[in-house]
């Protein structure tokens, strides 16, 4: 079915992950632009009069729009450590996809993949 979930994606999922916590340590102790960075956005998803939820919500959909694979795999997997469900992310992906037409249905692949990475689901 096409909604499987591969190896190869698995493998590409799990890569994105080492290669951010390898970047993350290497600029944390070396860049002060980076820390700066981190700072920002630790303000930017702390909670406030929105929770932190919806923060990675409005994440998700400007991921699919500006199509970072990265960037839907972390804030799909923040957006469920915030208790966020599968549908909820379904509906901010689905925003993503209005918000950038069609070159922004070809991010929402990727992103069922990490849904599925993350629920452990083998179709969509």
């Amino acid at each position: 079915m096409a909604g499987d979930l591969t190896q190869s994606d698995i493998q590409k999922i799990e890569m994105l992950i080492s290669d951010r916590k390898k970047a993350h340590a290497y600029y944390e102790r070396t860049s002060k632009v980076y820390n700066a960075f981190i700072d920002m956005e630790n303000q930017a998803f702390s909670v406030g009069k929105l929770g932190k939820k919806y923060k990675e919500m409005i994440a998700i959909g400007i991921s699919i729009h500006i199509n970072c694979e990265s960037c839907l795999e972390w804030h799909i997997h923040e957006a469920f450590n915030a208790g966020a469900s599968k549908e909820e992310i379904i509906e901010a992906i689905g925003v993503g996809m209005e918000m950038g037409g069609g070159p922004a249905t070809v991010s929402s692949r990727f992103a069922m993949k990490v849904i599925q990475y993350y629920t452990q689901e083998s179709n969509a």
